[in-house]
């Protein structure tokens, strides 16, 4: 874990080393000036002259001048290298999140990779910069202190010796406790962030639905359970506290007490008035180092939890990378799945798709149907290879998707979602996501072929309008629209709709059909619907049940072999033909209507409903 995380100081690495070479003169420094001082007291007291008290005067100034000077110095160093570090250490989650494939991300919830990025690191950095400058300054301050309490003080010294160990013992069962606390707390916070993220994504549903007591209490309740986690380590925690204040009376007592009655019971011969003030203050440093230790203690076993979990993100290898000699051609949107199994982990017992056996000529539009939960989407999926097949192999211009170069694989085959997502920027930002140097010409070029130029044009500040985060300030239709040309800027080889027209009407999706088939007539076209008639004139209707093939073929060949599809058409256009019957004719609608309310009375039977 820790070579892990050492790898992230980089650049930062002569700051991180300084520090430590810096607190040492800082520390020489403080440990040297009480001893100058117990010189100049017994020269006080020995009749010095104000000539004589000069020098020592002098050398005082100096040291606690260069004392201040390497204390600035460390301080400027260790703020370098500790913030240096948090944010490779940040550069490098966030680019191990990038290299995830999507089985991998299914491992983390986002509300956890929030919490690792930011509370996880935040103490780490914390616990870094406390160790390069305190965990060095600390115990350094100890070894120097009791060794001149032993040259100063002599035997009385040996209460330090006594004092150490105690406490030391006491500090690790402190920290013992505390561990599997923060441990546990740190999986609550994921906990809390989710339930923030909840709240905030599903704001609208919350406010439809007059849920906002519910979340409140549910978000009380995931603080609240963060709150008795901190608590009980606090407690924990609040121990060092009056043990080192029992270690202070306890050892100021031992010298005052045998200090005193040595100075004058020899009358200055065994201890003098400068070393047990030298005694007293090397005391007074040795306890106070080692409550600061209690402190860095407490910090790093705080971080050492989110240590582990940054370090778990960081080393989890990505379960899809490039192969070693990635193929960075491709003949055409040709797709071929030869008897393709797949499972959404190795341990699941359910198949999301079984033996899908099925082949696209480059060009060819394909629909795609099926009931929710009947895996289409996980079809397209392993096309971007954005899962790999667990049995089987996917095609893709007569080549194994898992030979192609992953960017240059992802680039050649386009999806547009049906939870399209608009990142917040200006919608020209949005839309060169397909392509970095668009002109503006292509930009509404492919806008005009979407049916997204005209609302665009309505706006005041047109292709600069900014679009907030998650794209809160457009329509789900204009979303949809946007992202599909946003696609079509990528003139990729294989273009897939999942389901991405579903927020607009019928019109307008006949109408964005009709421009990618001009616009891209050599792109294979998968368009994943809901709608009928937004398939009914591709080349092929593939229908899938429950992860395998029901019927592949023509409308007409589909509408006289497969039940799912006939019944799906018949129930979708007996809805579209009542309804243009009443708006044809609303006054016969009525007297129909009434005359079956008559029927029903004459029956003796009514229905409230």
């Amino acid at each position: 874990m820790i070579n892990t995380l050492m790898q992230s100081i980089r650049e930062y690495k002569r700051a991180a080393i300084a520090t430590p070479i810096i607190v040492t003169g800082e520390v020489v420094m403080e440990v040297a000036i009480p001893f100058v001082t117990a010189q100049l007291i017994n020269a006080i007291q020995a009749g010095a002259s104000i000539a004589d008290m000069l020098p020592y005067a002098g050398l005082l100034v100096a040291m606690a001048l260069a004392s201040l000077c390497f204390g600035i110095g460390a301080g400027l160093t260790c703020s370098e290298a500790s913030c240096g570090f948090a944010k490779n250490l940040r550069h490098d989650v966030f680019a191990a999140v990038q290299r995830f494939s999507f089985a991998n991300i299914d491992q983390f919830s986002s509300s956890s990779l929030v919490t690792r990025l930011t509370t996880d690191i935040t103490n780490v950095q914390l616990a870094y910069m406390m160790i390069i400058r305190t965990a060095i300054r600390c115990p350094l301050i100890l070894i120097c202190g009791i060794i001149m309490a032993f040259v100063m003080g002599g035997p009385m010294a040996i209460i330090f010796v006594i004092v150490v160990p105690v406490l030391g013992f006491g500090l690790f069962t402190v920290v013992r406790t505390v561990h599997p606390i923060f441990r546990s707390v740190f999986r609550k916070y994921d906990a809390l962030n989710e339930s923030i993220e909840e709240n905030v994504t599903g704001m609208r549903d919350v406010k439809s639905y007059v849920r906002q007591d519910f979340e409140k209490e549910k978000f009380g309740r995931a603080a609240q359970d963060v709150c008795r986690d901190f608590t009980r380590a606090e407690k924990i925690l609040a121990f060092n506290s009056p043990m080192m204040n029992l270690a202070v009376f306890t050892v100021f007592t031992v010298i005052i007490q045998f200090g005193s009655y040595l100075i004058i019971s020899s009358r200055g011969t065994m201890l003098n008035v400068g070393q047990f003030s030298a005694l007293t203050t090397y005391g007074f440093m040795i306890l106070m180092a080692l409550m600061m230790v209690s402190m860095v203690f407490a910090m790093i076993t705080m971080a050492q939890e989110s240590a582990e979990r940054i370090v778990e993100v960081i080393e989890t290898e990505p379960t899809i990378e490039n192969p070693e000699h990635p193929v960075t051609e491709m003949a055409d949107g040709s797709i071929d799945f030869d008897h393709v199994t797949f499972k959404y982990s190795e341990k699941a017992e359910h198949r999301a798709l079984a033996d899908i056996d099925l082949h696209i000529k480059s060009g060819e539009t394909i629909g795609i149907m099926g009931g929710t939960g009947s895996a289409k989407t996980s079809l397209v999926n392993l096309i971007s290879r954005l899962y790999d097949v667990t049995e089987g192999s996917v095609k893709v211009g007569g080549v194994d998707v898992r030979d192609y170069d992953l960017e240059f694989l992802r680039n050649n085959v386009a999806v547009v979602l049906q939870k399209n997502v608009l990142f917040s920027g200006t919608i020209k930002e949005n839309l060169r996501w397909g392509d970095a140097n668009a002109s503006y010409d292509e930009l509404v070029h492919v806008c005009k072929l979407a049916q997204a130029d005209e609302f665009i044009q309505g706006f005041p500040q047109k292709y600069d309008t900014y679009i907030e985060q998650g794209g809160t300030n457009v329509s789900g239709g204009q979303k949809q629209r946007l992202c599909i040309a946003r696609a079509l800027l990528k003139h990729p080889k294989v273009l897939i709709l999942d389901d991405s027209t579903s927020a607009v009407d019928t019109k307008t999706d006949a109408l964005i059909r009709e421009g990618l088939a001009s616009y891209l007539p050599d792109t294979t076209k998968i368009i994943i619907t809901q709608r009928t008639s937004s398939v009914e004139h591709a080349d092929r209707i593939l229908v899938l049940d429950n992860g395998h093939i029901a019927g592949l073929g023509t409308h007409a060949e589909l509408m006289e072999t497969c039940d799912i599809y006939r019944d799906t058409y018949e129930s979708q256009n007996r809805t579209g033909e009542a309804e243009e019957d009443v708006a044809a004719n609303p006054v016969a609608q009525t007297q129909k209507d009434h005359a079956a309310g008559a029927q029903t009375q004459e029956g003796g039977v009514t229905d409230e409903r």
